[in-house]
């Protein structure tokens, strides 16, 4: 099979797998839409549990009430969707991968979507009170709260996604060093830059204030160590399969002799 014929298949295969995840986003977003205004007054929960007596959310725009319960519906789509996503990206890519490797789809998509959505339930039940609480109360005399909820909705799901993505951070550190890419010694060596850098990303996706930062930086940390754990704990394939070639060559010859 000549280059070309290859490059062209895999684009079939891709365009097949984002075909199947599409149609998976676009099913479960029909099977949501008759619930749309709900999830979004569960989704505005947090905010309006902390705004002052007589005052509630206001649409700017007039086609806002009907589209931004929509959008919160599809991104709940995609949070339930996203094994079946992840699935189809694992599967593109899993005829490049060695046995061994295959052999981490299922744990990683399972433990992805699983760290995810802790990503998610951490900024809606503990950063979202703590952020609202705090910008309410600062609040000058004479200001009235009163969000638009097209900025909410795009001030809610920039914190998911960050959180979300955050709390995939043993994911990407077991990867990094079960695939051989960066040691376990490299990424111990790197910790200052990795708590510099966790500050500086909590500082660009958080609001302006010390509480929700630290609340984003010191799990990002934390989790950065539990990657070290469990990538020290699981080795690389390469160093148990060596590990067991030296143990055959040594029985070998222990073998011969007593023959």
């Amino acid at each position: 099979m000549s280059e070309s014929s290859t490059f062209v298949s895999h684009l079939i295969e891709l365009r097949d797998r984002l075909t199947r995840a599409l149609l998976a986003l676009l099913i479960v977003f029909g099977c949501l839409f008759y619930w749309a205004r709900d999830i979004y007054t569960l989704l505005a929960a947090p905010l309006l549990a902390e705004l002052p007596e007589g005052t509630q959310l206001i649409a700017v725009e007039v086609a806002a009430p009907f589209f931004v319960p929509v959008k919160v519906t599809m991104f709940a789509a995609f949070v339930i969707g996203l094994p079946y996503i992840l699935y189809q990206v694992w599967a593109f890519v899993a005829p490049g991968l060695y046995t061994h490797e295959k052999k981490l789809i299922v744990p990683l998509i399972a433990t992805s979507t699983l760290l995810f959505l802790i990503g998610m339930a951490f900024a809606y039940f503990v950063v979202f009170p703590v952020v609202f609480r705090f910008i309410t109360a600062f609040a000058p005399d004479g200001v009235a709260v009163m969000t638009d909820i097209q900025k909410y909705f795009d001030f809610v799901l920039t914190l998911f996604l960050a959180f979300g993505v955050a709390f995939e951070t043993p994911i990407a550190v077991v990867i990094l060093t079960r695939f051989g890419i960066v040691s376990v010694e490299k990424l111990k060596e790197a910790r200052p830059y990795v708590v510099v850098g966790a500050f500086v990303i909590a500082a660009i996706f958080t609001p302006p204030d010390v509480v929700s930062q630290l609340l984003l930086a010191f799990p990002l940390w934390l989790l950065y160590e539990v990657g070290l754990l469990v990538s020290s704990w699981m080795g690389k394939p390469e160093d148990k399969e060596q590990t067991q070639s030296e143990s055959q060559q040594v029985s070998t010859p222990s073998t011969t002799d007593e023959s």
